[in-house]
């Protein structure tokens, strides 16, 4: 049960069009509903203000389907669905409308025509073979509200690259900085703005960079203040946390 459907059940209690008992059922039941294979959680946005997101990898086509289904049977609208396979979205669109980032192996399912962007999260990647984890990252944002500016290919190798970008960067509300290799990205752009920057390590680099773990290592090691790190490809943790952060009243 999301938010409006809660207000709207409350609203007839007021009224006297639903009894206190039968609302008080109709709470009950909300929570979750069982499919056997999984637990939808139906009060997550009700707790959150952001439906249950359904994690793509491991589960099967069919599974993705059917809890997909289930929620929009619920009324909920812009379903993330991360680390989903073409055939997976295939299986999707036949149960819901969904728009799919190939690229980024994200999808959202049921989406909200009316939905709103606000305030500036920037997306920046050190290189192009980061554009993946940056559209997880530019996707969720955007699904939650977030008015996004996606700025790629800005590593330190070309340093004027990013500092053509200063006036977008300096007036986000936050900054997901996307970079394999070594990641130094993040830090250089911590020395530059006055707003949260979300690091992300990626698995892109040579053997020495150990399939993320160097970027991960020098990214909780920057010197630059108001640098956090998320997990290594993790572009949806760090879309939701910028999304977060761009919706907190009282920044700018």
């Amino acid at each position: 049960m999301d938010k409006y459907a809660t207000l709207t059940l409350l609203r007839a209690v007021q009224s006297g069009k639903t009894t206190p008992e039968e609302a008080l059922l109709e709470f009950k039941t909300a929570p979750f509903e069982d499919l056997g294979f999984a637990k939808v959680d139906y009060h997550r946005e009700l707790r959150q203000g952001v439906p249950e997101v359904i994690f793509g990898k491991g589960k099967t086509a069919k599974q993705i389907a059917e809890i997909v289904a289930a929620m929009k049977g619920r009324g909920c609208e812009d379903i993330l669905i991360t680390r989903l396979e073409r055939e997976a979205a295939d299986e999707v669109e036949k149960v819901a409308e969904l728009d799919y980032c190939e690229i980024g192996k994200i999808g959202v399912a049921c989406p909200n025509p009316q939905r709103v962007s606000e305030g500036s999260v920037v997306i920046a990647s050190g290189g192009t073979a980061d554009i993946p984890v940056c559209e997880e990252a530019a996707v969720t944002a955007t699904v939650l509200g977030s008015k996004v500016t996606r700025m790629y290919d800005v590593g330190v190798s070309g340093l004027h690259r990013l500092l053509s970008k200063l006036p977008e960067l300096m007036t986000a509300r936050a900054v997901v900085a996307v970079a394999g290799m070594e990641g130094a990205l993040p830090s250089v752009i911590g020395g530059l703005v006055d707003c949260p920057v979300i690091a992300v390590p990626t698995s892109v680099g040579y053997g020495a960079s150990l399939g993320g773990i160097a970027a991960l290592l020098s990214m909780l090691n920057s010197c630059a203040s108001g640098v956090s790190v998320v997990n290594i490809d993790n572009g949806f943790g760090a879309g939701y946390l910028a999304s977060m952060i761009n919706r907190m009243e009282g920044i700018k």
